[in-house]
């Protein structure tokens, strides 16, 4: 249940994680949590649901739709690993750099179409080995460089201009804001809209819709289309299992949305967006999830995904120490505990229900 300032004040979301030191809580992370069914019938609600928020990169898989729809993945033949990079934030690791490119090769482009910008990457050790190189990072560095490919191959498919592909205008960017507004069930002409950091569009949307575009994508890949027109069905269930076959490519080494799916491979998907937002999908429960905390903090948004996660029976709590940055025990340079992450009583007691059968 949602907390509220007294009076007439904004809502306030509980506190979902408490960060201690000592015995002492030293930090705390609020939030919202919403998981739902492919129906759209609410499994797990916490906190303020209703405001909306943007995905950012979280909803990269349904972007990515069109890739398949559209008969573009198999025209240009792309491989399930290039499609799971289709959907990543990745490391900009010299693995995800050349996926990218090879994607680009297939199209005739190269770096210098993307509209993603350019960053150094984001693992530290290929910066590094970039440096020490004598190089520069290009925009295949770039964690969106795969979803970017992704686009550019969707307008040569249809014989669309590249030319401003990342505006909210080009019939890209109108193919993957319809997709996204068909799976969470929002009319997106209404929808706030503000451009994302690699320069696409991104629109915000309630919590209660984002789990459900991605308890469809669940239901989908369990072969039940949840209602679907079957060739977005397929196209759905298509990319849930690129990603989750490769995982090292929806994000990289020592990275939580990898780890997670390394360690139930083909049970579940995770994906990080900015901001402190989660998503994922549960095919074996038909749920949808989707977290926002509240300060932004990746910390914070892990936290809470791995609670829900270890709900659902995919985590348990004995491997938390195998997920990156998820080790619940914080340890200072020296190897001395100092301190632990922990749900809080709001998270802790949360409840959610056995699957359902059938």
């Amino acid at each position: 249940m949602m907390a509220r300032e007294t009076g007439s004040g904004p809502a306030v979301n509980p506190v979902l994680v408490e960060v201690l030191r000592g015995d002492v809580v030293e930090s705390r992370h609020r939030g919202a949590v919403a998981v739902v069914d492919a129906d759209g019938q609410p499994v797990l609600t916490l906190g303020d649901t209703a405001t909306p928020v943007y995905p950012r990169s979280a909803i990269k898989i349904l972007q990515a739709l069109p890739l398949v729809e559209s008969g573009a993945a198999d025209a240009w033949g792309f491989t399930d690993a290039e499609l799971a990079l289709a959907c990543a934030s990745h490391n900009g690791e010299p693995r995800h750099a050349a996926t990218a490119a090879a994607m680009l090769a297939k199209l005739g482009l190269d770096a210098d179409d993307l509209g993603c910008g350019t960053h150094w990457p984001t693992r530290k050790a290929s910066s590094a080995a970039l440096n020490r190189a004598g190089e520069k990072p290009s925009a295949l560095h770039n964690n969106c460089s795969g979803k970017h490919a992704g686009m550019l191959a969707v307008a040569k498919q249809l014989g669309l201009p590249l030319a401003g592909y990342t505006e909210t205008s080009h019939p890209v960017q109108q193919l993957a804001r319809d997709a996204i507004g068909a799976l969470t069930g929002v009319d997106m002409e209404a929808a706030p809209c503000g451009r994302d950091g690699c320069s696409v569009p991104t629109w915000a949307l309630p919590l209660p819709a984002l789990a459900l575009g991605f308890a469809r994508v669940a239901a989908a890949a369990a072969g039940q289309p949840a209602g679907l027109p079957p060739a977005r069905a397929a196209a759905c269930a298509r990319l849930f299992r690129a990603a989750t076959a490769n995982p090292f490519m929806v994000a990289g080494t020592g990275r939580y949305c990898t780890a997670v799916m390394q360690l139930a491979p083909g049970r579940v998907f995770v994906k990080l967006g900015a901001e402190g937002v989660y998503c994922g999908a549960v095919p074996e429960r038909g749920w949808g999830i989707a977290v926002k905390c509240d300060d932004g903090a990746e910390r914070g948004a892990s936290a809470i995904m791995t609670a829900l996660l270890q709900k659902t029976g995919l985590v348990a709590p004995g491997q938390y120490a195998e997920i990156p940055g998820m080790d619940l025990t914080l340890k200072n340079l020296n190897g001395y505990r100092v301190g632990e992450i922990r749900f809080a009583p709001a998270l802790a007691g949360a409840g959610l229900p056995p699957a359902r059968v059938g």
